[in-house]
Protein backbone atom coordinates (compact mmCIF):
# COMPACT_ATOMS: atom_id res chain seq x y z
CA UNK A 1 0.00 0.00 0.00
CA UNK A 2 2.57 2.19 1.14
CA UNK A 3 4.57 1.90 -2.75
CA UNK A 4 1.13 2.29 -4.51
CA UNK A 5 0.66 6.28 -2.56
CA UNK A 6 4.52 6.64 -3.78
CA UNK A 7 3.76 5.89 -7.21
CA UNK A 8 0.41 8.37 -7.17
CA UNK A 9 2.08 11.48 -4.99
CA UNK A 10 5.41 11.14 -6.33
CA UNK A 11 4.73 12.27 -9.86
CA UNK A 12 2.04 15.12 -8.49
CA UNK A 13 5.03 16.29 -6.17
CA UNK A 14 7.38 16.53 -9.22
CA UNK A 15 4.64 18.15 -11.48
CA UNK A 16 4.10 21.01 -8.86
CA UNK A 17 5.05 24.64 -10.29
CA UNK A 18 8.31 26.04 -9.59
CA UNK A 19 6.41 28.86 -8.01
CA UNK A 20 5.31 27.13 -5.24
CA UNK A 21 9.21 25.20 -4.24
CA UNK A 22 10.85 28.96 -4.21
CA UNK A 23 10.64 30.69 -0.22
CA UNK A 24 7.59 32.24 0.64
CA UNK A 25 9.91 35.51 0.75
CA UNK A 26 11.00 35.01 -2.50
CA UNK A 27 7.40 33.93 -3.37
CA UNK A 28 5.62 37.29 -2.34
CA UNK A 29 8.45 39.21 -3.79
CA UNK A 30 7.34 37.34 -7.61
CA UNK A 31 4.15 37.97 -6.80
CA UNK A 32 4.88 42.05 -6.27
CA UNK A 33 6.98 41.72 -9.61
CA UNK A 34 4.11 40.38 -11.85
CA UNK A 35 1.40 42.94 -10.33
CA UNK A 36 4.05 46.03 -11.18
CA UNK A 37 4.20 44.92 -14.49
CA UNK A 38 0.40 43.54 -15.51
CA UNK A 39 -1.66 45.12 -12.90
CA UNK A 40 -0.95 48.47 -11.72
CA UNK A 41 -2.50 49.91 -15.03
CA UNK A 42 -5.65 48.80 -13.88
CA UNK A 43 -5.66 48.25 -10.38
CA UNK A 44 -4.77 49.78 -7.00
CA UNK A 45 -4.70 48.26 -3.48
CA UNK A 46 -6.50 50.61 -1.75
CA UNK A 47 -5.99 53.99 -3.93
CA UNK A 48 -9.62 53.87 -5.48
CA UNK A 49 -11.10 52.58 -8.66
CA UNK A 50 -9.08 53.10 -12.22
CA UNK A 51 -10.15 51.28 -15.23
CA UNK A 52 -10.78 47.73 -12.89
CA UNK A 53 -11.96 47.70 -8.91
CA UNK A 54 -9.91 48.57 -6.39
CA UNK A 55 -8.19 45.42 -5.41
CA UNK A 56 -7.95 46.12 -1.45
CA UNK A 57 -10.90 43.46 0.25
CA UNK A 58 -11.05 41.89 -3.31
CA UNK A 59 -10.80 38.40 -1.38
CA UNK A 60 -14.14 39.84 1.10
CA UNK A 61 -16.39 40.62 -2.08
CA UNK A 62 -16.24 36.93 -3.75
CA UNK A 63 -14.63 33.29 -2.97
CA UNK A 64 -11.15 32.83 -3.69
CA UNK A 65 -12.21 30.04 -6.10
CA UNK A 66 -14.05 32.05 -8.33
CA UNK A 67 -11.44 34.95 -8.23
CA UNK A 68 -8.86 32.16 -9.24
CA UNK A 69 -10.76 31.07 -12.29
CA UNK A 70 -11.73 34.62 -13.15
CA UNK A 71 -7.90 35.79 -13.19
CA UNK A 72 -6.73 32.77 -15.05
CA UNK A 73 -9.52 33.69 -18.06
CA UNK A 74 -11.79 36.65 -17.70
CA UNK A 75 -12.96 36.34 -21.19
CA UNK A 76 -14.48 32.78 -20.29
CA UNK A 77 -16.01 33.85 -17.65
CA UNK A 78 -17.51 36.83 -18.85
CA UNK A 79 -18.76 34.61 -21.82
CA UNK A 80 -20.05 31.80 -19.75
CA UNK A 81 -22.60 34.38 -18.60
CA UNK A 82 -21.59 34.65 -14.79
CA UNK A 83 -23.27 37.70 -13.70
CA UNK A 84 -20.66 38.83 -11.13
CA UNK A 85 -18.13 38.71 -14.29
CA UNK A 86 -20.94 40.43 -16.37
CA UNK A 87 -21.50 43.34 -13.63
CA UNK A 88 -17.45 43.66 -13.85
CA UNK A 89 -17.52 44.21 -17.04
CA UNK A 90 -20.49 46.95 -16.83
CA UNK A 91 -18.50 48.68 -14.28
CA UNK A 92 -15.52 49.05 -16.59
CA UNK A 93 -17.59 49.94 -19.77
CA UNK A 94 -17.07 47.05 -21.69
CA UNK A 95 -13.41 46.92 -21.54
CA UNK A 96 -12.68 43.13 -20.72
CA UNK A 97 -9.60 41.99 -18.69
CA UNK A 98 -6.97 40.12 -20.74
CA UNK A 99 -6.06 36.87 -19.98
CA UNK A 100 -2.23 37.12 -18.63
CA UNK A 101 0.84 34.73 -19.89
CA UNK A 102 1.73 32.99 -17.19
CA UNK A 103 -1.52 33.04 -14.63
CA UNK A 104 -1.79 29.69 -12.99
CA UNK A 105 -3.58 29.28 -10.31
CA UNK A 106 -0.53 29.59 -7.93
CA UNK A 107 0.57 33.09 -9.02
CA UNK A 108 -3.28 33.48 -8.80
CA UNK A 109 -3.10 32.90 -5.45
CA UNK A 110 0.23 34.55 -4.47
CA UNK A 111 -1.37 37.61 -5.94
CA UNK A 112 -4.59 37.52 -4.19
CA UNK A 113 -2.64 37.11 -0.49
CA UNK A 114 -0.72 39.95 -1.76
CA UNK A 115 -3.98 42.39 -2.40
CA UNK A 116 -4.58 41.01 1.38
CA UNK A 117 -1.16 42.50 2.87
CA UNK A 118 1.09 39.86 2.91
CA UNK A 119 2.89 40.49 0.05
CA UNK A 120 5.44 42.59 2.06
CA UNK A 121 6.33 46.49 2.26
CA UNK A 122 6.20 46.64 -1.57
CA UNK A 123 2.46 46.82 -1.89
CA UNK A 124 1.65 50.62 -1.70
CA UNK A 125 4.52 50.98 -4.28
CA UNK A 126 2.77 48.78 -6.60
CA UNK A 127 0.03 50.15 -6.56
CA UNK A 128 1.29 53.98 -6.97
CA UNK A 129 1.09 55.57 -10.29
CA UNK A 130 3.70 57.66 -11.88
CA UNK A 131 4.23 61.76 -10.90
CA UNK A 132 2.09 63.19 -13.72
CA UNK A 133 0.96 66.72 -13.01
CA UNK A 134 -2.57 67.75 -12.29
CA UNK A 135 -2.51 71.37 -13.70
CA UNK A 136 -5.22 71.85 -16.53
CA UNK A 137 -4.68 70.95 -19.89
CA UNK A 138 -3.75 73.82 -22.56
CA UNK A 139 -4.17 74.30 -25.90
CA UNK A 140 -0.50 73.87 -26.49
CA UNK A 141 -0.38 71.02 -24.39
CA UNK A 142 -3.06 69.34 -26.63
CA UNK A 143 -1.31 70.24 -30.15
CA UNK A 144 1.98 68.85 -28.03
CA UNK A 145 0.76 65.64 -27.56
CA UNK A 146 -1.03 65.59 -31.91
CA UNK A 147 2.74 65.89 -32.43
CA UNK A 148 3.48 62.91 -30.31
CA UNK A 149 1.08 60.75 -31.56
CA UNK A 150 1.97 61.44 -34.93
CA UNK A 151 5.44 60.68 -34.27
CA UNK A 152 6.23 64.34 -35.23
CA UNK A 153 8.00 64.47 -32.03
CA UNK A 154 9.86 61.32 -31.54
CA UNK A 155 10.06 59.44 -28.07
CA UNK A 156 12.67 59.94 -26.01
CA UNK A 157 13.45 56.55 -25.18
CA UNK A 158 12.30 55.60 -28.88
CA UNK A 159 8.90 53.85 -29.04
CA UNK A 160 6.59 54.27 -31.77
CA UNK A 161 4.71 56.59 -31.98
CA UNK A 162 0.69 55.79 -31.46
CA UNK A 163 -0.55 56.50 -34.90
CA UNK A 164 1.05 53.56 -36.49
CA UNK A 165 -1.88 51.25 -34.28
CA UNK A 166 -4.43 53.82 -33.56
CA UNK A 167 -6.28 56.20 -34.70
CA UNK A 168 -8.18 59.61 -32.90
CA UNK A 169 -10.77 61.97 -34.18
CA UNK A 170 -8.84 65.16 -34.63
CA UNK A 171 -5.64 63.77 -36.51
CA UNK A 172 -6.71 64.80 -40.56
CA UNK A 173 -7.24 62.19 -43.00
CA UNK A 174 -8.22 58.81 -42.10
CA UNK A 175 -7.91 59.32 -38.66
CA UNK A 176 -4.26 56.38 -37.95
CA UNK A 177 -3.85 52.91 -38.03
CA UNK A 178 -6.27 50.21 -37.60
CA UNK A 179 -4.50 47.60 -35.59
CA UNK A 180 -5.29 49.04 -31.92
CA UNK A 181 -8.59 50.49 -30.61
CA UNK A 182 -9.58 54.21 -31.57
CA UNK A 183 -8.47 56.24 -29.26
CA UNK A 184 -10.81 59.30 -29.29
CA UNK A 185 -13.07 58.64 -26.00
CA UNK A 186 -10.21 56.61 -24.22
CA UNK A 187 -9.70 58.96 -21.14
CA UNK A 188 -13.83 58.49 -20.50
CA UNK A 189 -13.40 54.72 -20.97
CA UNK A 190 -10.26 54.02 -19.07
CA UNK A 191 -10.33 55.91 -15.79
CA UNK A 192 -9.66 59.42 -16.35
CA UNK A 193 -6.43 61.38 -16.00
CA UNK A 194 -5.24 59.08 -13.17
CA UNK A 195 -6.33 55.64 -14.58
CA UNK A 196 -5.07 56.57 -18.27
CA UNK A 197 -1.88 57.89 -17.05
CA UNK A 198 -0.99 54.31 -14.83
CA UNK A 199 -2.03 52.72 -17.90
CA UNK A 200 0.36 54.38 -20.33
CA UNK A 201 2.90 53.93 -17.62
CA UNK A 202 2.83 50.27 -17.52
CA UNK A 203 1.15 48.84 -20.50
CA UNK A 204 -0.73 45.48 -19.55
CA UNK A 205 -1.68 44.18 -23.02
CA UNK A 206 0.61 41.70 -24.65
CA UNK A 207 1.66 44.08 -27.35
CA UNK A 208 1.69 47.33 -25.87
CA UNK A 209 4.66 45.42 -23.09
CA UNK A 210 6.55 44.05 -26.14
CA UNK A 211 6.84 47.92 -27.69
CA UNK A 212 7.25 49.74 -24.19
CA UNK A 213 8.47 47.20 -21.48
CA UNK A 214 12.44 48.74 -22.39
CA UNK A 215 11.24 51.99 -23.92
CA UNK A 216 8.71 53.77 -20.97
CA UNK A 217 6.83 56.89 -21.98
CA UNK A 218 8.34 59.74 -19.52
CA UNK A 219 5.91 61.80 -17.51
CA UNK A 220 6.05 65.19 -19.96
CA UNK A 221 4.96 62.67 -22.67
CA UNK A 222 2.37 60.99 -20.97
CA UNK A 223 0.64 64.03 -20.27
CA UNK A 224 0.72 66.04 -23.56
CA UNK A 225 -0.81 62.67 -24.89
CA UNK A 226 -3.76 62.88 -21.99
CA UNK A 227 -4.33 66.35 -22.99
CA UNK A 228 -4.50 65.36 -27.07
CA UNK A 229 -6.77 62.73 -25.77
CA UNK A 230 -8.71 64.99 -23.42
CA UNK A 231 -9.55 67.70 -26.60
CA UNK A 232 -10.33 64.73 -28.64
CA UNK A 233 -12.84 63.56 -26.51
CA UNK A 234 -14.25 67.21 -25.90
CA UNK A 235 -14.32 67.82 -29.83
CA UNK A 236 -14.43 65.05 -32.33
CA UNK A 237 -15.99 61.84 -32.90
CA UNK A 238 -14.86 58.38 -33.22
CA UNK A 239 -12.84 57.88 -36.24
CA UNK A 240 -15.90 54.91 -37.34
CA UNK A 241 -18.24 57.16 -37.08
CA UNK A 242 -16.51 59.46 -39.78
CA UNK A 243 -14.87 57.11 -41.97
CA UNK A 244 -17.20 55.33 -44.28
CA UNK A 245 -18.23 59.12 -45.79
CA UNK A 246 -14.78 59.75 -45.75
CA UNK A 247 -13.94 56.63 -47.83
CA UNK A 248 -17.01 57.39 -49.91
CA UNK A 249 -15.33 61.13 -50.71
CA UNK A 250 -12.02 59.77 -51.55
CA UNK A 251 -13.38 57.48 -53.84
CA UNK A 252 -15.78 59.23 -55.52
CA UNK A 253 -12.71 62.22 -56.06
CA UNK A 254 -10.05 59.50 -56.80
CA UNK A 255 -13.05 58.21 -59.42
CA UNK A 256 -13.19 61.57 -60.91
CA UNK A 257 -9.39 62.56 -61.35
CA UNK A 258 -9.20 58.81 -62.94
CA UNK A 259 -11.70 59.66 -66.02
CA UNK A 260 -10.12 62.95 -66.02
CA UNK A 261 -6.83 61.11 -67.29
CA UNK A 262 -8.59 58.62 -69.37
CA UNK A 263 -10.05 61.58 -71.19
CA UNK A 264 -6.92 63.69 -71.42
CA UNK A 265 -5.04 61.20 -72.59
CA UNK A 266 -7.56 59.57 -75.35
CA UNK A 267 -8.69 62.63 -76.45
CA UNK A 268 -5.25 63.70 -78.01
CA UNK A 269 -4.52 60.13 -79.43
CA UNK A 270 -8.05 60.03 -80.96
CA UNK A 271 -7.27 63.39 -82.75
CA UNK A 272 -3.97 62.20 -83.78
CA UNK A 273 -5.85 59.10 -85.53
CA UNK A 274 -8.17 61.29 -87.20
CA UNK A 275 -6.13 63.68 -88.42
CA UNK A 276 -4.31 60.91 -90.56
CA UNK A 277 -7.09 58.99 -91.66
CA UNK A 278 -8.78 62.62 -93.08
CA UNK A 279 -5.59 63.64 -94.78
CA UNK A 280 -4.75 60.37 -96.45
CA UNK A 281 -1.62 59.80 -95.23
CA UNK A 282 -2.25 56.87 -93.32
CA UNK A 283 0.94 54.00 -93.85
CA UNK A 284 1.66 55.74 -97.15
CA UNK A 285 1.79 59.49 -96.30
CA UNK A 286 -0.07 60.05 -99.90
Amino acid sequence: MKKTWTLIIGPLALGMSAFLSIPAPTRAQAAEDFFKQNCVACHTIGGGRLIGPDLKDVTKSKDRAWLVKFMQNPQAMIDSKDAYAAQLLQEAHGVVMPTLPGMTPDLANALLDFTEGKGGAGQAAAAAGPAISEREFTANDAAAGRQIFLGEQPLANGGPPCVSCHSLGTIPGLGGGRLGPDLTQALDRLGGRKGLSIWLSSPPTPTMQSLFSKRALQPDEIFALLAALDDAGKTSQPVGATLTWKFFLLGFIGMLAGLALIQLAWRSRFRAVRRVMVHGQLGGGQ
